[in-house]
């Protein structure tokens, strides 16, 4: 329950928004009760054509000297020629809204605003409420929400343990409710009617419709449930929600492919902020898990789950793993850093996919924040321009190799981010790539040394090139070699950014 309290110059009136829960009178909270009956004012929200929710709700309740405000909408989702438009409409509606109550208030009557479910939970006494609690005392009732409705009538677990739920309105963009569906554990849409088509298009986009539940008038006459795939779109009111249950101990939904999938995805350079919606959603949905334990190590334990590490120099191994478990009907995530498609597991899964043996395999690839993208913006836009990306890692290719593809994105004047650069047993190949690098650089050319961005042990510095100390680079450095356009300057605050222009000189 909040509180807010104003002393006013007169024996002014107390404003209650009661929650008067998701339909049935008999969910209504017993302080709801009191304090309608200790109104002198009932007030609710209607559509023109007069009827409302709340006040059938509540009727029971209300009693022949109860005055009696209806709050009736200009427009609901008609167009309207108001000049400042629906919202325009609206907001002026709730300005001569609050009025009319306030001048019960001033008289000094207590008023009691009807709101189905909970007054500030998308409920249209919160209008009243910005508008008035600051000139008067107020307090807010709260009552069940049609959330916690609708899980009940499904009798199925909404939330469990660490899972996240998360509420959307039906009136947002297709696309955004896809994205939002696809990360979240545990989803409630709301606001469907018209907008059921869209709504419907996202889960199935996210891959979540399988999964999905609806529920129509929760406690109330008429109440309806049943699987979102098999609602008709045409029979859906505004009063209805679309529910993606708990995950744990869930069943699973019938697929439509016989094998499982292997899905190869990219968790950024370090933790659950670089995660893509897209990326949640496929981890969140896995039954198995394979990877490098340290990339393993960033994604939350999920109940259920299966695990699966291993060293960092396994990738074929591991990729035979995963493939081998999709092909037994699990759902199998390869977790790899970055992106997986840059020096990464991404490869290593195809190229044994493309084995006859795993040809009836599902494998998708999920894009991932890459190291070099996430230093660059750490010091500034060093990649702004054309550049190359290489690995100084000989172990997969001869250091013959790697130089000659230094020397010539160097003589390009390509802007170069280098992965790999050194280890416990790699340690010449630094000092190697910078003495080559000077052949065709100036010795003042700007160098980001990138190292654990985004984790705890994060550093971003800039330094010289000829001043680049092989000792101060490992395994998990970046290095950004900026081109002879690359910009290093220092910004009044002791700020150093490097930025490579986008325009190119002609001579």
């Amino acid at each position: 329950m909040s509180v807010s309290e104003q002393q006013t110059s007169g024996p002014a009136g107390r404003l209650y928004g009661v929650g008067l829960g998701p339909g049935d009178p008999a969910l209504m909270t017993v302080r709801a009760v009191q304090v309608i009956a200790e109104a002198d004012v009932v007030a609710y929200h209607s559509a023109r054509h007069g009827r409302s929710i709340a006040r059938s709700i509540a009727a029971q309740h209300i009693r022949p000297d109860h005055i009696e405000e209806a709050l009736v909408y200009p427009v609901t989702t008609e167009t309207t020629d108001h000049p400042g438009g629906y919202r325009g409409a609206l907001d002026e509606f709730y300005t001569e809204a609050a009025a009319r109550l306030a001048v019960h208030l001033d008289a000094g009557r207590t008023v009691a605003v009807l709101a189905e479910g909970d007054p500030l939970f998308y409920g249209s006494y919160q209008h009243m409420h910005k508008r008035l609690a600051d000139r008067y005392a107020t307090e807010v009732i709260p009552g069940v929400t049609s959330v916690s409705a609708a899980a009940a009538r499904l009798g199925t677990p909404l939330v469990e343990g660490e899972e996240v739920l998360t509420i959307l309105p039906g009136t947002l963009p297709e696309e955004e409710l896809t994205a939002r569906l696809a990360a979240t554990d545990s989803a409630v849409v709301m606001k469907l009617g018209r907008t059921f088509p869209a709504v419907r298009r996202a889960f199935e986009a996210s891959g979540r419709l399988p999964e999905a539940r609806y529920v129509e008038r929760a406690t109330m006459a008429g109440e309806r449930t049943g699987d979102l795939a098999e609602t008709d779109p045409d029979s859906v009111p505004y009063f209805a929600v679309a529910v993606l249950p708990s995950r744990i101990d869930a069943p699973r939904p019938a697929r439509a492919e016989a094998p499982g999938e292997v899905v190869v995805v990219g968790t950024g350079p370090a933790g659950p902020l670089w995660l893509t919606p897209e990326t949640r959603g496929a981890l969140a949905a896995s039954d198995d898990l394979v990877g490098y334990t340290t990339y393993l190590d960033r994604v939350p334990v999920r109940p259920g789950q299966q695990r699966h590490g291993s060293d960092n120099k396994v990738e074929s191994e591991r990729a035979e793993f995963a493939l081998d478990l999709a092909r037994r009907g699990r759902r199998v995530a390869v977790v790899s850093g970055g992106d997986p498609g840059v020096f990464a597991m991404a490869t290593a899964v195809l190229e044994v996919a493309s084995q006859d043996a795993y040809a009836d395999v599902p494998v998708r690839v999920l894009p991932g924040v890459t190291a070099a993208n996430a230093a660059a913006a750490r010091a500034g836009a060093p990649l702004g321009h054309d550049y190359a990306t290489l690995s100084l890692s000989d172990r997969l290719k001869p250091w013959e190799v790697i130089a000659e593809r230094l020397r010539a994105a160097a003589s390009a004047d390509l802007v170069i981010a280098l992965y790999n650069p050194g280890s416990r047993s790699r340690t010449w190949q630094v000092g190697k790539a910078r003495d080559l690098l000077l052949e065709h650089r100036s010795p003042d050319t700007p160098v980001v040394l990138g190292r654990d961005v985004g984790g705890p042990a994060e550093s971003v510095r800039t330094v010289r090139l000829a001043d680049l100390d092989p000792a101060e680079v490992d395994m998990r450095t970046v290095l950004i070699v900026g081109s002879s356009q690359t910009r290093w300057v220092r910004r009044g605050g002791g700020e150093q950014i490097v930025w490579t222009p986008r325009r190119y000189p002609e001579d």
